[in-house]
């Protein structure tokens, strides 16, 4: 390794020598506590040591860092306290999440570091909504996201660095390339040469460096985050490396050869770079002494502390508590001038008002700048919001979903459009896993809305009239809006803009412009998670929303059923306070909705009611709901796919029980 041509001062070079220190001796004490049984898992990065550190002192203290499991360097670089460190990996309530998540999978927005989840790549997504950020606000900070050799496969990580290209994001792609993915050597990985060579087909600039000499990563960094600022754009640095133990301690390194590990214990950062400071007098044995005194010290006396405190203790209702952000909304009534709109103009009225109230909003999709969207609703908003906040996309659901969260990290809240509900499966783990358990992990809000144009009845078959509801209805942390009509779409969307959780907000492309309502003029808002009364009747409760509120009416009307027809509009959070009202009144339930039968969210609410509402039973709780098939293409097999087809038989044997 060369060191001398870098020209830093002296308290520069020691600064960046006890960097590297602590979090070595931070590992090597962690190792000792896990052959003691004292801690239970450790994911070791000794030897990889300089990349961390050499990163992080590069950049600014406002730069978003986004690290993985071997990546301790980032967080004692940016001086997060070892004792807070230390009760995050145990598990205890002062730790970062409370004990809710493990090692490095958390977040801390005020030390601007954003912890990973245990799913490879998902980060780089986020990354870019950072970055975003940085752009928008002109701030001309970057956001700098680590990844390993074996998460450069994933389909995030290309989906992001193609994001970052087209739209000139100052991220910074760090890849510690140390050789293994777990157990898989990177000749069983890829075949590029290296690494860096994957930014040239995005049109990305990269570089290949060694990762074993801080000098060298921290000045390409620094070079590199001066040019970024100054020309928004994104950089892939490869950091060739090597990983010394095991992806975690069980694993071990048998897989790797002996000859191969004792080579890179001559390039150990540490050591190497201690013996060039010595030599050149640049630093002397009792500083060393000094330093190892002063970081041992705190070592011990947090772990002294984190060993003493109690386990964390469980109360239910905390832990109900922050699934979601806490939301005071503020009731906007609606004003007195209306107008008739179908559905389609309620929606695309509602995000205007919303865009307007709210000018930090973004909007991201395929096709919904310049095109309005495949179903016109963002037509015109381009003149009036400009380019900035009205952003076309290229086809990669999933980094557009982890760039809304990065906004959000940010302050900005966005609205994400799925072209068709069903395209939502290729961003399906950024919704589950980052946008709904962020805010129990970490206590940080997701102010985002994802649009999701949904159902059948327009002859679109399987890929394209899918009900995916209840895909997320399992999912605590998400809220789900279902509207019926113009008048609830606009004021649900609205409080959906206003609402700090991620919304799912679910527009039946059936009834986009075949149904029209009065909605009045200007802002207003409805209350998520409350149901409303279509029709009252005392012979039967009908449990509905989307289409199927539309079914009801019409067979209620035709067949002169004396129904209370209660429309969810909310699927998560369900109203169940309407439901035991109606169903107490009644006796009798039908929940009725498109999706198909088995596991629908109609069979969560027959189980409620049977559990909570069972005195007041006069017949089972029947379901109507689509055929358990795809949606098939031609328009008889659709009408009989169709909860419609058998609603008829369905209340009259429930009436008849």
């Amino acid at each position: 390794m060369q060191f001398k041509k870098y020209p830093y001062p002296d308290s520069i070079l020691k600064h960046l020598y006890k960097a590297l220190l602590k979090p070595r001796m931070i590992e090597e004490k962690m190792l000792i506590l896990l052959r003691q049984g004292q801690i239970g898992k450790w994911f070791s990065g000794i030897g990889q040591e300089a990349i961390s550190v050499g990163v992080t002192e590069a950049l600014a203290s406002q730069d978003y860092i986004l690290p993985l499991h071997r990546n301790l360097g980032v967080f004692t670089s940016r001086n997060m306290p070892f004792e807070k460190l230390f009760a995050q990996w145990q598990g205890k309530a002062e730790g970062y999440t409370k004990g809710r998540d493990r090692s490095f999978h958390f977040g801390s927005p005020e030390d601007h570091v954003i912890g990973m989840i245990s799913h490879l790549g998902a980060m780089t997504g986020v990354a870019d909504g950072l970055a975003l950020a940085s752009n928008l606000k002109k701030s001309g900070h970057i956001a700098c996201v680590f990844s390993g050799e074996g998460g450069t496969s994933e389909g995030d990580f290309h989906e992001a660095m193609n994001l970052a290209a087209v739209w000139d994001l100052p991220v910074l792609f760090v890849v510690e390339n140390n050789g293994y993915g777990l157990s898989t050597p990177t000749s069983e990985q890829f075949r590029c040469a290296h690494i860096a060579d994957k930014g040239k087909g995005y049109g990305i600039r990269s570089k290949t460096i060694d990762g074993n000499n801080v000098l060298t990563v921290f000045s390409e960094v620094d070079r590199q985050a001066r040019k970024m600022r100054s020309n928004p754009a994104p950089f892939l640095l490869e950091c060739q490396t090597f990983r010394r133990r095991g992806h975690e301690e069980a694993s071990g390194v048998k897989y790797v050869p002996p000859e191969l590990i004792a080579e890179w214990e001559k390039k150990d950062p540490i050591a190497v770079y201690e013996k060039f400071l010595l030599s050149e007098e640049i630093i002397t044995q009792e500083e060393i002494d000094v330093m190892r005194q002063e970081i041992r010290a705190e070592i011990e006396d947090g772990v002294h502390a984190v060993l003493n405190m109690p386990e964390v203790e469980a109360d239910t209702l905390s832990e109900l508590k922050d699934v979601y952000a806490p939301f005071g909304q503020v009731e906007v009534a609606a004003g007195s001038d209306k107008s008739e709109m179908r559905l389609v103009d309620a929606i695309s009225d509602a995000l205007k008002e919303g865009f307007r109230k709210f000018p930090e909003t973004v909007l991201m999709g395929q096709d919904v700048a310049e095109y309005g969207g495949v179903f016109k609703i963002t037509e015109g908003f381009l003149e009036e919001f400009g380019k900035d906040r009205i952003r076309n996309t290229p086809i990669c659901e999933s980094a557009v979903l982890g760039a809304a969260l990065g906004l959000s990290i940010s302050g900005i809240k966005s609205v994400v459009e799925m072209q068709f509900a069903d395209f939502v499966t290729c961003g399906f783990n950024q919704i589950v896993n980052n946008l709904a358990k962020t805010h129990y992990r970490w206590n940080q809000q997701v102010d985002v809305v994802v649009r999701m144009p949904t159902g059948a009845g327009v002859q679109a078959g399987p890929f394209h009239s899918q009900s995916t509801e209840a895909w997320f209805f399992h999912v605590p942390g998400l809220k789900i809006v279902y509207p019926s009509n113009p008048f609830d779409a606009k004021g649900l969307l609205l409080s959906a803009l206003e609402d700090p959780n991620p919304v799912l907000f679910f527009e039946h492309k059936k009834l986009y412009r075949s149904i029209t309502g009065d909605v009045p003029s200007g802002y207003y808002n409805l209350p998520i998670g409350k149901a409303v009364w279509v029709e009252e009747g005392d012979d039967v409760s009908i449990i509905t929303y989307g289409l199927g509120v539309h079914w009801a009416k019409e067979i209620c009307s035709s067949e002169k059923i004396d129904a209370d027809i209660v429309d969810l509009r909310t699927l998560l959070p369900w109203d169940k306070e309407a439901v035991e009202t109606s169903v107490k009144k009644t006796g009798r339930v039908l929940i009725l909705h498109e999706d198909t039968h088995t596991g629908g969210i109609g069979a969560e609410i027959a189980s409620w009611i049977a559990e909570n509402c069972f005195e007041f039973l006069d017949a089972p709780v029947m379901r109507c709901s689509g055929l358990d098939t795809p949606v098939p293409l031609a328009e008889n097999l659709e009408d009989n796919f169709m909860a419609s087809a058998r609603l008829n038989e369905t209340l009259n044997r429930l009436l008849e029980f």
